[in-house]
């Protein structure tokens, strides 16, 4: 059954943190990740990732969209009828990828582009489901990344997303506020939440914890009319 969002009120401290992550510092951090961070963060992060793509694997339709593709180490598991466009900012990361389509043949993958999630280049109602891992914490502006996604999505298709989303008390709550000035350095949001990802209208269907520990949560979400996205 589908699941509506509670009211969400915005924390005027964290979104003041937010702003200084803009695109040019994304590029920056993640030019300095591309060469390892298959090593770094591939291990800690596939568990999310694996989920994500079996959750598409069983979606109808077949024209997927992943945003932020990285290095490509979601691409060797989608389903060879799924038809594949992935995009990310980063140059550097997309070579990686592009050395993995090739040495794996894998044929699904119809492009990879250099393009901004937040305003993409591809018309309306271009894909059945997009999904994004590990990468609402990353852009400067998540509500937009959501609503870009919901404008290339047809009305009824899915978004999924992956995420560490940020804890609510305790001393995790701690460590990430306290991390969140290097934002700019790590490239993401340590203190990132649900709420700025989604708004109190988003038709969720399902939220499900991933291994390890829990650290991340898969989110999917029934995509409504483009122009109320956009409006939200």
């Amino acid at each position: 059954m589908a699941r509506t969002l509670p009211e969400m009120t915005a924390d005027p401290a964290r979104d003041h943190k937010r702003a200084v992550l803009d695109a040019g510092a994304v590029r920056d951090a993640y030019r300095r990740w591309a060469g390892v961070y298959d090593a770094v963060f591939g291990g800690v992060s596939s568990f999310g990732r694996k989920r994500a793509v079996a959750a598409v694997n069983r979606l109808p339709g077949n024209r997927v969209l992943e945003v932020g593709v990285g290095t490509g180490l979601a691409l060797p598991r989608y389903r060879r009828d799924k038809r594949v466009v992935g995009i990310d900012l980063s140059r550097e990361m997309l070579e990686k990828a592009n050395e993995r389509v090739a040495a794996e043949n894998l044929s699904h993958v119809e492009g990879l582009i250099e393009m901004d999630a937040e305003r993409m280049a591809f018309a309306d109602d271009s894909f059945d489901i997009a999904v994004a891992m590990f990468t609402a914490s990353v852009v400067p502006d998540a509500r937009r990344l959501f609503a870009e996604m919901s404008r290339v999505v047809r009305p009824g298709g899915r978004l999924l997303f992956v995420n560490h989303f940020a804890a609510q008390d305790g001393p995790r709550w701690w460590v990430e506020r306290t991390m969140a000035p290097l934002s700019r350095v790590l490239g993401w949001h340590p203190d990132f939440a649900l709420s700025d990802l989604l708004d109190g209208d988003a038709e969720v269907e399902a939220l499900e914890s991933c291994p390890p520990g829990g650290l991340f949560t898969l989110v999917q979400v029934r995509n409504a009319q483009a122009a109320q996205a956009l409006a939200a």
